[in-house]
């Protein structure tokens, strides 16, 4: 298990966990989770998906899950927990 922000461009990766933000959410939160892991859950980085990284230079990572490109600020890539399937 590694962070989807070390994965190189054309790896494949399944999200294995979102781990959780420190600290309180400063708005309505779900189940315990921050603000932040309901916002990436929104975008489609769940567990169970599957993740191929498209770019992975300085600043934020573009991923590719399904048929969509996100751009992930890399301070929540590191959070998020993937297997690598290469």
């Amino acid at each position: 298990m590694i962070p989807l922000g070390l994965l190189s461009p054309g790896e494949l990766g399944e999200i294995v966990e979102v781990r959780s933000r420190q600290g309180g959410c400063s708005g309505p939160c779900h189940d315990g989770r921050g603000k932040g892991d309901v916002r990436v859950e929104d975008m489609g980085l769940r567990v169970g998906n599957r993740v191929e990284m498209l770019n992975n230079g300085g600043g934020p990572v573009l991923v590719k899950v399904d048929e969509s490109r996100i751009a992930v600020d890399r301070g929540m890539a590191m959070k998020i927990m993937v297997r690598s399937l290469q």
